[in-house]
Formats: C-alpha cells, sequence, structure tokens
C-alpha cells in the first residue's frame, strides 16, 4: 500500500509541477508567443530580412546577442535542409532549434544541490544585488528544507543594508529556523563566524547565508565575500558547498551583466532566477545557460515560499514555447 500511495503522490507533484510552470511562466509565454507571431505575420520567405527580423525578435525576447546570431546561423542550414517554405515549418525549425541548443549547452550541466556529507554542515552562500530577492529566496529555501526535516540555520550578513537583517529576522521566524545576527553595520564576517562555529558546535544540517549586495563598489563587494569565504574555510574546510547568485528575471540583460560580475570573482555554483512570473522576456534562461554555462538550480514564480521551485528544463520549456506549439 506504501508504494501505492507513494506513487500516487508522484503522479499528483509532476502534474502540478507542470501546471506551477505553465501558470508561472504565462507572461513570458503571452510575450514570447506574441513577439514570434508578429514576426511571423511578416513572413515571406527566407531571405536576409528574415534572418534580420528574426535575430531582432529573439534579442527582444532577451535570448542574448550571442545567442540569437548562433540561432540565426544555424537556421540558415535547417530550413535549406528541411526546405521549409511554409510559415508553419519554419516556426518549427525555429523551435526545434531553440530547444536543440539549449540542451546542448546543457550538457554536463548539474543543476541538483551540492549538500555535505550526512552528519556535516552544509554551508549555503547567497550573493547578488540589492533588490533581486536574495533575503526573501533563502526564507523560501529555509522553510522548505525545515518542512524536509533538515535543522536550518541562518546568518543574518548583509550587515549593510538598513533592514536587511529584520527581514530575514522574520522569515526565520516564519519558518521557524534561527538566525544568527549581528549589530547594524557590523562587520559581516564576524556574523558569518559566529554562525559557521554555531552551526557546527551544534551540529545544524544546513547553514544558510545572506550577503551584502552593495557595498562603496564592487572591489569591496568582491572582497568582503572572499572574507567570508576564508572564514568559512577555515572552520568548515569544504564549504561553502554551494555559491548561487540570486538573479532578477525581470532585469533581463542587466542579470546577466550581473552574472558575468559575480562569477568572474566569487566562484558562483547556480542561479536563482525569481520573479519569473513578472517578465515577459522568458529568453534570459536561454542567455544565461548559453553565456555563463551555469545551472539554474531554482526558479521563483512568485511570493509564496511554494513558489519557489527547483529548476526542470523541460517544463521551462515547454511552458515557454506551449502556445507556439498548440497554435
Amino acid at each position: 500500500t506504501e508504494t501505492e500511495t507513494e506513487t500516487e503522490t508522484e503522479t499528483e507533484t509532476e502534474t502540478t509541477e507542470q501546471q506551477i510552470y505553465d501558470a508561472g511562466l504565462k507572461k513570458s509565454r503571452t510575450g514570447f508567443a506574441d513577439r514570434f507571431n508578429r514576426f511571423l505575420a511578416n513572413f515571406r520567405s527566407v531571405d536576409e530580412n528574415f534572418f534580420g527580423d528574426l535575430e531582432e525578435t529573439l534579442v527582444g525576447a532577451d535570448v542574448g546577442f550571442d545567442m540569437a546570431i548562433k540561432i540565426s546561423d544555424e537556421l540558415r542550414e535547417e530550413v535549406k535542409l528541411k526546405n521549409a517554405k511554409r510559415k508553419e515549418d519554419v516556426r518549427d525549425v525555429i523551435i526545434k532549434k531553440m530547444v536543440d541548443l539549449y540542451e546542448a549547452d546543457g550538457i554536463n550541466e548539474d543543476a541538483t544541490m551540492n549538500f555535505a556529507p550526512k552528519g556535516q554542515t552544509t554551508v549555503i552562500l547567497f550573493v547578488g544585488v540589492n533588490g533581486v530577492g536574495k533575503t526573501t529566496t533563502i526564507g523560501k529555501l529555509a522553510s522548505k528544507y525545515q518542512k524536509a526535516g533538515k535543522s536550518v540555520l541562518l546568518a543574518a550578513a548583509d550587515t549593510f543594508r538598513a533592514g536587511a537583517t529584520k527581514q530575514l529576522q522574520e522569515w526565520g521566524e516564519r519558518a521557524h529556523v534561527p538566525v544568527v545576527a549581528g549589530k547594524e553595520k557590523a562587520d559581516p564576517a564576524s556574523v558569518v563566524f559566529a554562525a559557521v562555529e554555531k552551526a557546527r558546535d551544534e551540529n545544524y544540517d544546513v547553514l544558510f547565508v545572506d550577503t551584502a549586495g552593495r557595498l562603496q563598489n564592487n572591489v569591496n563587494l568582491m572582497q568582503e565575500l572572499e572574507k567570508m569565504k576564508r572564514i568559512i574555510q577555515r572552520e568548515i574546510p569544504e564549504a561553502p558547498h554551494e555559491v548561487l547568485l540570486v538573479l532578477d528575471a525581470t532585469t533581463g540583460q542587466n542579470a546577466l551583466q550581473q552574472a558575468k560580475l559575480f562569477k568572474n570573482s566569487s566562484d558562483v555554483s547556480g542561479i536563482v532566477l525569481t520573479k519569473m512570473d513578472g517578465t515577459a522576456k522568458g529568453g534570459i534562461v536561454f542567455a544565461i545557460r548559453n553565456e555563463m554555462h551555469l545551472p539554474v538550480k531554482w526558479i521563483g514564480f512568485g511570493e509564496k515560499a511554494s513558489d519557489l521551485r527547483e529548476f526542470k528544463p523541460e517544463e521551462f520549456v515547454y511552458g515557454l514555447f506551449k502556445e507556439l506549439v498548440e497554435s
């Protein structure tokens, strides 16, 4: 009976997952479909104008310039090969090419979370500029892991932003998870040190560290992150087990610039893409994978803790292209 119930729940979860993606990507899907339908409405024949318009459409959907050119170049061959002349054939070739390229870019990509061996503390560092939803993401993940039976500790090391500590403490209360905090404007590294000690001595399963998103300049910010890492590694040599970069999907290409900045200086291991339900340009996921070769590990579709989902590439791609495929 146990197995039967498990299978039932699994199927239920699968359905809901696709439904959640469908609902969360509604704005992106409509935006994407609108762009493509406008582009296809002007379609007369596959000529230079066609490829110019296609590149413009893709860049407008936040797919990124490099990816747009790549798709356009590869399509030249494909369209000839398939002898695609009808609008529907051309549309299908474009979608297939985008999916193929997206999958090829994701080979060897590990979107799972990396945890310390059983009995040891996993340290996860969250980085990203202010306003992207970093603290909220930590609160949601704390709630998720706590419900899954793990003991979770939070470190409020964003001591520069007024209200950041209080915001994290509120999430902590909501998720019944303790928060290590210092005084306002305290040295973030001292908060991290206290949190790592507590996590290790009291055998916490997971320690989430919130970090500052903006100091006086990028150099300061990156030095601060380096300092935190040194302190963590002094106590737990294998840590941090993950450095998750939180990006706001609604900022599009700006998010891509942030990803480059952080990747160059802080060993980012994965991305959390927030506010995905608020953007009409879902192509940013393609751009991140193509240009950054960093896995999106979590995707946020709304305010509730349950709206932060593990990133599922198949559900994402289907959710984005659904209306085009079905129309």
